[in-house]
């Protein structure tokens, strides 16, 4: 075009736009051309490096966390003055492995006096809420047994909710007793369990491990004796079994095993299953909204007057928050202060406290009732 331009200055305005317009014509047939066979090759290799990521069951309330959060410093206006019942995690919040966080039985003392209600949730499925209950009474706590509500018995109400029994399916069982307690007392059958630690399947030549067809439901919670043999029969039900729902009592990445470090948690048996089967699991404990649910609809809660205490940001508080809930985080557990104020942390509890002997703590207020993330994390 610019060299018909420079020779032909007499050609005529109309016959250059004819020129032109003829030239953007086979121009654009030719990228039309390319595009067909190239940008259904783009969009698939995009496709192929973009994040798999599976929808939750329910609606985040993540915001960005502002500059500062609130320490509480006026527990009972904060508080006490706005809340009916108390959810409380158990690890990092009432206890540290087999250790009673000091100050503990003064505290719960208080608030019953106060007429507050109070449940003990925890995402632990290794005992069932009877085992729970007989860990409370060790710790000198006489906590009710309506009160306790482990993932291993929301694991059971999952089942009850969907009607699993009227399949006349089994479950498979990567966990422990508290998993094999609950479903007994609703009466559905299961295998694996405690009965399959130590097992070995047979890798030797054309070796292969046969696994039970009737398996309708694999349900994977924190177990410490965790196998190779457990992980090979969990994906071959979920793999090969029609219609085989994989279930998680929760995802917690460490767990308190002793008061002494942290210890990996049902999150890495859980990512272990995913691997091998590329499923995503039915998740029933914190931040499920499935104890929430049972507990309000069973008692009529409201949830505007409940508040969640716990010391993790990403199951605790975030049970909270997309639940409806009042949140209140603790130091005494998994979370730091620097970690609560960190850049990379999106989940925003109302409060946060050193522990729950904040609440009782008379001029509870520390140096500034805010923190900004930047003093926090100098």
């Amino acid at each position: 075009v610019t060299i018909l331009i420079a020779l032909c200055p007499f050609v005529t305005k109309t016959a250059f736009l004819l020129v032109l317009s003829s030239h953007a014509s086979i121009k654009f047939r030719s990228m039309m051309k390319f595009g067909r066979f190239v940008f259904p090759t783009l969009l698939a290799s995009a496709s192929a490096f973009s994040p798999k990521v599976a929808p939750r069951a329910f609606t985040s309330t993540r915001t960005a966390l502002n500059a500062n959060v609130l320490k509480l410093s006026e527990p009972t206006k904060e508080i006490l003055d706005k809340t009916d019942v108390f959810i409380f995690d158990c690890d990092g919040v009432i206890w540290r492995g087999d250790s009673l966080i000091p100050g503990i039985p003064e505290t719960l003392e208080k608030l019953r006096s106060l007429g507050k209600k109070m449940f003990f949730v925890t995402n632990n499925s290794t005992k069932s809420r009877a085992g729970y209950k007989k860990k409370f009474d060790s710790l000198g706590l006489d906590i009710p047994a309506e009160e306790i509500f482990s993932s291993s018995f929301a694991a059971a109400a999952y089942l009850e909710q969907t009607k699993f029994k009227e399949s006349g399916k089994k479950v498979y069982i990567v966990g422990e007793v508290g998993i094999c307690e609950e479903l007994d007392n609703i009466e559905v059958p299961w295998i694996g369990g405690p009965d399959d630690a130590g097992k070995q399947p047979d890798m030797g030549p054309g070796g292969r491990l046969e696994h039970d067809e009737d398996v309708g439901a694999v349900i994977v919670g924190f177990d410490r004796f965790v196998n190779y043999y457990k992980i090979q029969y969990a994906q071959l039900c979920i793999n090969e079994n029609e219609n085989c729902e994989f279930i998680a009592t929760n995802l917690d990445a460490v767990t308190h095993l002793t008061d002494a470090q942290e210890w990996a948690g049902n999150g890495s048996m859980v990512g272990a299953i995913k691997g091998c089967t590329g499923q995503e699991p039915t998740v029933v404990g914190k931040p499920s909204p499935l104890m929430i649910d049972y507990l309000c609809t069973k008692l009529g809660l409201e949830r505007s007057r409940i508040c969640m205490v716990g010391d993790r940001l990403d199951t605790d508080i975030l049970f909270g928050t997309d639940n409806g809930l009042q949140s209140l985080l603790v130091l005494s557990g998994v979370t730091s202060e620097e970690k609560l104020f960190s850049p990379q942390n999106t989940i925003t509890p109302d409060y946060y406290a050193d522990s729950i002997n904040d609440f009782f703590l008379e001029g509870s207020k520390t140096s500034g009732s805010t923190s900004s993330a930047s003093s926090a994390t100098s």
